[in-house]
């Protein structure tokens, strides 16, 4: 009984730190897909307004 006590805590604790281990890393992909979630809207805009200055470009041409 004991045996089995122990091994039982044993797979108790290591189901715990890989809880842990699971969380911290839930927390440092929560950063990177904020940050990355910031680079795409940044960088859309940054096409938004090429986009705008070449179809003002477009309308200044002969044509």
């Amino acid at each position: 009984m004991d045996s089995e006590f122990n091994t039982l805590e044993t797979k108790v604790a290591q189901f715990v730190t890989l809880c842990e281990r699971l969380r911290e890393e839930n927390v440092v992909l929560r950063q990177q897909l904020v940050s990355a979630e910031n680079d795409s809207k940044r960088l859309s805009e940054k096409i938004n307004a090429a986009k705008a200055k070449l179809e003002r470009l477009l309308t200044r041409l002969p044509g």
